[in-house]
This record gives C-alpha cells, structure tokens and sequence, in this order.
C-alpha cells in the first residue's frame, strides 16, 4: 500500500494511461511490472502478515522432480519480488518491511539444490548423473 502510493505515479502510470476508460471501469489493466511488487492490501488490516518458514530438507525429499522445479521457479519469483522492492524502498529511503522473508526463500532454494545434489549423486548412471549436476549448477 505504501508502495503503491509511491510508485504509483510512476511505474503504473504508464498503463493506466494506456488503459481506455470504459476498458478500465470493466477490468484491470495488466501491468508485468505488477509481479515484481506485493499485492496491495487495504489500510483497515492493521494485524501484521505472518510469513512461512523456509522449507526443510527432509520434507523436500519427498517431493518429485517437477514438483522441486516448479517450487524452484516459485521460490526464484519470490526473491526477485522481494529483492525489487528491497531495492525501491532502499532508493526511496524508506524501510523494507519485512527482511526476514528473503533468507527463508534463499535457505529453501540452497535446501532444492542439495536435495536434487543428493539425487544426482544415488544416480547409477555416470552419465545421467553428470547430466543432472550440470543442470542443478545451472540453476
């Protein structure tokens, strides 16, 4: 919300404006920057948002490959969210709210890479194995 109403004159004002007015009164013009920044919430919710906590290995091995890569992906959005606007409040001098959350998704996504590590090295196949720690190096 805070945000919003510093960056709204800015970054958003360019879709608004692209935005007809009766296209506008119907829907929501989609922005992409949109993604990078939290969803508002309403000034009337004056209890603090409790987070997670950061995934633990034991629980992410017992997930499937694509469940690992989808939650990887999810993860990645998270910080470059949380890192956007780490960085705008930062030029705004203004105090990112919550800190916390962006070690909880750095410590989940370490956690990913050990798990499919671990996988890679049980892998019989030397081949597929070298194959398989070339991609989690990748990520």
């Amino acid at each position: 919300m805070l945000l919003h109403r510093i960056l709204g004159r800015t970054l958003f004002a360019a879709a608004r404006s692209e935005a007809s007015p009766a296209g506008a009164a119907a829907t929501k013009a989609y922005n992409p920057l949109e993604a990078f920044f939290e969803a508002e919430r309403s000034q009337e919710e004056d209890t603090p948002v409790v987070y997670g906590r950061s995934w633990k290995a034991p629980e992410l091995r017992l997930k499937s490959w694509d469940d690992l890569q989808k939650l990887w992906y999810v993860l990645l959005k998270e910080k470059n969210m949380l890192m956007t606007q780490r960085q705008m409040l930062h030029a705004q001098n203004l105090r990112f709210s919550n800190p916390e959350r962006l070690p909880k998704v750095r410590k989940s996504m370490c956690r990913i890479k050990h798990v499919l590590t671990e996988r890679a090295i049980e892998e019989p196949d030397p081949r597929r194995s070298a194959e398989m720690k070339r991609m989690i190096n990748a990520l």
